[in-house]
């Protein structure tokens, strides 16, 4: 039976997708109650991420990480858990020690992190903090925010993914005018496109293997789109500065110093240093890693120019070896980037509710608790879909 909010019953339930050593069934759950500081939710739509399906096939692999990382309920696969953390849902009710900051029936979108106690449990990987896939759910009220009037349903659920996105782009510094490369074009690919659009980047190259991710690449935002079978993205723009080699770096080093030698007292060490003080120093693109498997940082070692950032976005589960000797040659400048945080969580929600950012090409499909396992499938597939939505008030 439904039981639905403020229905009184001994033990109210709810419809739930749950997940055990990697299969789905739906089932009904105890409804969560809200703790100190937290609100219950009716869940309007949650968003299926690459790490739900990560989490669904190496979930040993992702709890050792946690587990060295000062945290040690994250899922086994031997847990049964209800997954699902990028949350959109109406307040229903509030726990204690809470403001009660919106009237029943606003739409909130939440960080997916809930407090018990000292403990803090990631929501929809952790026996302990049931997620989204299911009818009701749990979030911790001061991360969360208020979804304004007007913005779909279908957009708002973009928020969390967005914020991943954004937080990368931040942390990969680019500027204006710098050449922008992203390698892979799944759905974090996708939003990195649109947050480095919504910055103002000019110059975007993507790069993916799928037709299919390659034009939503297109509809994105990105300037340029490239097949790896057909052509490089190192060399679909015009590259500024003497950075293509080390040779390239060096007759420029010894052109410029030997001009600037030929001036009498001239301080040209400090001209040098000048130079880089003010970002006038040759440099080469900034590089966002979107695939998560093993070789693909390599390859950008190897491939790109010198004095390139890297940022690694994709979650590689498996060993990974690298030459380091190319980044130390080049003098990458590499930068791992995982989540967000508040501010820019809500700055997402701004960029959507502004209309600066409109996620809508990647939403491919919508989708109830029954259907969630041939959405994994077929998010897996990487073929026909992008980002799949879960609605559990579809039957």
């Amino acid at each position: 039976m439904q039981i639905k909010a403020g229905t009184t019953s001994s033990n109210p339930t709810m419809r739930a997708a749950t997940c055990t050593g990697g299969e789905f069934a739906v089932e009904q759950v105890p409804l969560p109650e809200p703790g100190p500081g937290q609100v219950l939710l009716r869940v309007v739509r949650t968003g299926i991420c690459g790490s739900d399906l990560h989490a669904r096939q190496h979930a040993d692999q992702l709890a050792d990480v946690a587990d060295a990382l000062g945290y040690p309920t994250l899922m086994r696969p031997a847990d049964r858990v209800v997954m699902g953390h990028e949350l959109l849902g109406e307040v229903v009710s509030y726990g204690p020690r809470t403001r009660g900051r919106w009237k029943p029936g606003t739409r909130i979108v939440a960080l997916p992190m809930v407090r018990n106690g000292e403990d803090i449990h990631m929501v929809g990987f952790d026996t302990r903090s049931p997620g989204g896939f299911a009818e009701y759910v749990l979030v911790q009220e001061v991360f969360a925010f208020a979804v304004p009037r007007g913005v779909p349903d279908d957009l708002a659920a973009f928020t969390e993914p967005l914020a991943v996105a954004w937080h990368a782009v931040r942390r990969g510094a680019v500027g204006r005018n710098q050449p922008a490369l992203v390698i892979g074009c799944g759905p974090i690919g996708l939003a990195v496109i649109l947050m480095l659009k919504a910055k103002g980047v000019k110059t975007v190259i993507a790069s993916d293997f799928s037709p299919v991710r390659r034009d939503l690449a297109r509809r994105c935002g990105a300037d340029v789109v490239v097949d790896p079978r057909v052509d490089e993205p190192w060399t679909a723009y015009t590259l500024e500065g003497p950075v293509g080699s080390l040779p390239d770096y060096a007759r420029f080093g010894m052109d410029a110093v030997g001009l600037m030698r030929r001036v009498p007292l001239l301080p040209w060490g400090r001209l040098i240093r000048a130079g880089e003080t003010l970002g006038v120093a040759p440099s080469g693109p900034v590089v966002f890693e979107c695939v998560g498997v093993p070789g693909v940082l390599d390859e950008i070692y190897a491939k790109a120019p010198l004095r390139s950032r890297v940022v690694a976005v994709g979650v590689c589960m498996e060993p990974d070896t690298v030459r380091t000797a190319f980044a130390l040659n080049k003098e990458l400048e590499v930068r791992y980037v995982f989540g967000y945080d508040p501010e820019e969580f809500e700055h997402a929600l701004d960029l959507i509710a502004s209309g600066k950012v409109d996620p809508s090409p990647l939403h491919t499909g919508t989708v109830g608790l029954r259907d969630l396992a041939a959405a994994f499938d077929g998010l897996a597939g990487a073929e026909e879909h992008a980002k799949i939505l879960v609605d559990p008030t579809l039957v």
